[in-house]
């Protein structure tokens, strides 16, 4: 459970800091900085999924 708080954690950090750094506007970059969110969890997730299948 707690590399799942570190995944929203730095996925939370980078996106606001992708988000602040963005060109745009303020609407751009909220939904930018949403969407790159998103693609960090999601992508984590399935990931871990399937190297979960994997052995080692």
């Amino acid at each position: 459970m707690i590399h799942f708080l570190y995944l929203i954690g730095f996925a939370l950090f980078v996106s606001v800091l992708f988000a602040v750094f963005s060109t745009g506007t303020q609407k751009e970059k909220i939904i930018y900085g949403a969407k790159t969110f998103a693609q960090f969890v999601l992508i984590s997730l399935a990931l871990a999924w399937v190297f979960y299948f994997i052995p080692w």
